[in-house]
């Protein structure tokens, strides 16, 4: 029998320090991010290089390069990064299932409002499961979704991005909240039409929910909402409502939250159909753990209902 020449082959933890490399073109900001020593992950790249015989770096003292061989080869190693965490989600699943580590992804316009429930139907129903949370703007979480470090995300919908299924749970209705002497405070059937000619106070760029309420905006006909204070957080956003620097929308899953730590605000609720958004589960077409995400959104519609929200079917 004729054995033919082995060739070395790359290990799992090269591959891993090179695809960090190429993500943060900085040794520091890639060796932080995948939990290895600096001089660790250096070395391994340098030994991914001999072992392929190329130079995938092109190291100066200010910054770190991708050579034009090291661009091809990084595409190569985040597939098979992506292959090798399939596998590990293979073998997690093929236990028992709600065990083990979930990964739980959410943004910060739901976290608040929406974990006590999840929280709560974790420990209750699934007590053998760890689930870790992270709170990030959408375009993070859908990054840490394609990557791999995030398992199941919690967030508006619709996405609209390839490779992603999304769950539906519910919708919910957006609400105005002003200042107590603002003339639509505490009315109801506001016509979307008021929007246009609002002083509306928006959360900083980044934030699905600004988005959402440029869009409403944009449906009641105006096209051009002048931005001059900003908020990161819906907390903030709500006191500048009660300083009297504007009005802003709320879901209404928020509201009781937001609105109870001032006595300066009142709301006003829209005609219908209200604006509205939908909030959903998100997990990776095909994830090894679909069928396990999927009851756990189902089980998640049932536990929201006491929320002032529409739940949903399965098929939204």
């Amino acid at each position: 029998m004729t054995v033919g020449n082995k060739r070395r082959q790359p290990s799992i933890a090269q591959l891993r320090a090179f695809a960090a490399v190429a993500e943060h073109l900085h040794f520091r900001d890639a060796a932080a991010a995948i939990g290895m020593s600096q001089p660790a992950l250096s070395g391994a790249v340098s030994a991914l290089e001999e072992t392929l015989g190329v130079t995938l770096l092109e190291r100066t003292t200010r910054k770190v390069l991708l050579s034009p061989e090291g661009e091809r080869i990084a595409v190569r190693a985040k597939a098979v990064l992506g292959e090798v965490e399939a596998l590990m989600e293979e073998a997690e699943a093929v236990r028992a299932p709600f065990t083990g580590v979930l990964r739980l992804g959410v943004i910060p316009t739901v976290a608040p409002y929406l974990l006590p429930t999840v929280l709560r139907l974790v420990h209750e129903r699934y007590p053998q499961l760890d689930l870790q949370v992270h709170e990030e703007q959408t375009a993070n979480l859908l990054d840490g979704l394609a990557g791999g470090r995030l398992d199941l995300l919690l967030l508006a919908v619709p996405l609209g991005v390839p490779g992603v299924s999304e769950l539906p749970l519910f919708d919910e209705d957006f609400v105005l909240v002003t200042p107590l002497d603002h003339r639509l405070g505490g009315r109801e059937g506001i016509p979307r039409q008021a929007l246009r000619e609002l002083n509306l106070l928006l959360l900083d760029e980044g934030h699905c929910l600004r988005d959402q309420a440029l869009d409403i905006c944009r449906e009641a006909g105006r096209d051009d909402v002048p931005v001059t204070t900003t908020a990161a957080g819906l907390s903030t956003l709500v006191q500048l409502v009660a300083g009297g620097l504007g009005v802003t929308l709320l879901p209404r899953t928020a509201l009781k939250v937001e609105t109870s730590r001032s006595n300066q605000l009142l709301t006003g609720y829209f005609a219908d159909p209200a604006p509205t958004r939908r909030i959903a589960l998100a997990m990776r077409a095909g994830a090894a753990r679909g069928a396990e995400y999927e009851e756990l959104a189902a089980a998640l519609r049932q536990a929201l209902r006491p929320l002032p929200v529409r739940v949903l079917d399965q098929d939204g």
